[in-house]
């Protein structure tokens, strides 16, 4: 496979409505059950492709959170997905179910996410992302520096999301995937909404 063909693959997949319905109704201690979102972005990024990412807890699906931008780039075996911020996360709130608010979104409504870069490996029909060596995720919210430890595996038609917010100080995890992965099921395929 070329890698246009790798890097094209790896954003079909990422495309789609995902849902953990099975996982959080047999483990509803551990997690919760929610809706995530990927939408292909119509234009590219740094000329990448690029998906809207969001999600919601499938109880309030209308008030979506964790808004992000994730540009995949890559030549030969060496793929990488970077996560950018949004400036105004307000103005496409609910954009992972409509598509529509995503037609104003620029590069400059886009800030950077320093340390927020993933590095992806394919083992056999799945795509794996971890954390560059040595680096943290870091952003600021409410006034506090925040610490997400990102990573993902992905298939044809699952997303299993190692996310999870960590104390920046001590390492200690706060929120997210502190039981194992979130393992949600494509429900719906997003894969025609990217350019070619």
């Amino acid at each position: 496979m070329s890698d246009s063909q790798t890097l094209m693959t790896l954003a079909q997949w990422l495309a789609g409505e995902f849902d953990n319905r099975q996982q959080a109704s047999e483990q509803p201690a551990w997690f919760v059950h929610l809706r995530l979102w990927q939408r292909p972005l119509r234009q590219r990024i740094q000329e990448n492709l690029a998906l809207f990412v969001e999600q919601a807890n499938a109880l309030y699906l209308n008030q979506p959170y964790r808004q992000r931008v994730i540009v995949l780039s890559g030549k030969g075996d060496r793929l990488q997905a970077e996560y950018l911020a949004l400036k105004h996360p307000d103005q496409f709130r609910g954009a992972g179910a409509n598509a529509d608010l995503l037609s104003k979104l620029e590069a400059s409504d886009l800030e950077p996410l320093p340390g927020c870069v993933l590095s992806i490996t394919q083992q056999d029909n799945v795509f794996k992302a971890q954390p560059l060596p040595q680096t943290k995720c870091c952003f600021e919210y409410e006034g506090k520096i925040r610490q997400v430890v990102l990573g993902f595996d992905v298939s044809s038609n699952s997303f299993a999301s190692y996310d999870r917010g960590v104390d920046p100080e001590t390492g200690q995890g706060l929120w997210g995937a502190l039981m194992g992965p979130y393992e949600f099921s494509k429900c719906e395929d997003f894969a025609a909404e990217l350019p070619n």
